[in-house]
């Protein structure tokens, strides 16, 4: 089942932006462009695993939303251009998993709300690409049914590009995310794994690479 993400945003382009790119990253995006309509309709429907509120709203600021929504165990990432200390400090002390300032690069948004799932979500999240079924927090993944064991940092360079599919990662984000921000060593490790996992996984016109940038998994 797809993760629900709530988007409270009045800049309409950013709300699709957003809500494009949690569409392709398997998830269900649902969008208010002011404070108010989102108040009303939690009445109705709640059922969110986390929620995305620009602090300057019409009808009803993020702020005031981050109360609304607490009854509700709904954990809130603010995503705003307050970027004063004061703002910060209401954002974070009043309950909220994070706080992001814009302009603020998708891939970062995606990997925090990825972090935030995990802590809050309780439950195991499947992925599917093509014959795949990636159990993320088993760390297992099976093709056709059938497991195919992948070594640590295989399987956690795939966990990211499947979460981010259809998103070009450059070879030092992977580094990154994947060894960790302490990796000393050549960006050519990930090319090696690249291509084992294309090799194991029959993901070779899937996994693409991006000329002098990176990859891309495109499903």
């Amino acid at each position: 089942m797809a993760y629900r993400i709530l988007i409270v945003e009045d800049e309409e382009p950013i709300a699709r932006m957003i809500a494009m790119n949690l569409s392709v990253s398997g998830m269900e995006p649902v969008i208010f462009t002011d404070g108010l309509s989102a108040q009303r309709s939690l009445a109705e429907d709640h059922r969110y695993d986390l929620a995305l509120l620009d602090v300057m709203v019409p009808g009803r600021s993020g702020f005031e939303l981050l109360g609304d929504l607490k009854p509700y165990g709904v954990p809130v990432i603010f995503l705003t251009a307050k970027d004063d200390l004061h703002s910060k400090l209401t954002g974070l002390t009043g309950g909220a998993e994070d706080y992001i300032v814009k302009p603020f690069e998708i891939l970062e948004l995606l990997v925090r709300i990825d972090k935030v799932l995990q802590r809050t979500a309780g439950r195991d999240e499947i992925l599917h690409v093509r014959d795949l079924e990636i159990h993320l927090d088993e760390h297992r993944v099976f093709r056709n049914g059938e497991e195919v064991v992948l070594r640590p940092m295989e399987f956690g360079l795939l966990a990211v590009l499947a979460k981010n599919r259809n998103i070009a990662i450059s070879r030092e984000d992977l580094i990154s995310l994947v060894w960790g921000e302490q990796y000393v060593g050549e960006s050519r490790t990930v090319d090696v794994h690249v291509a084992q996992l294309r090799k194991k996984l029959g993901l070779s016109d899937c996994i693409v690479t991006i000329p002098r940038v990176g990859y891309r998994l495109e499903a």
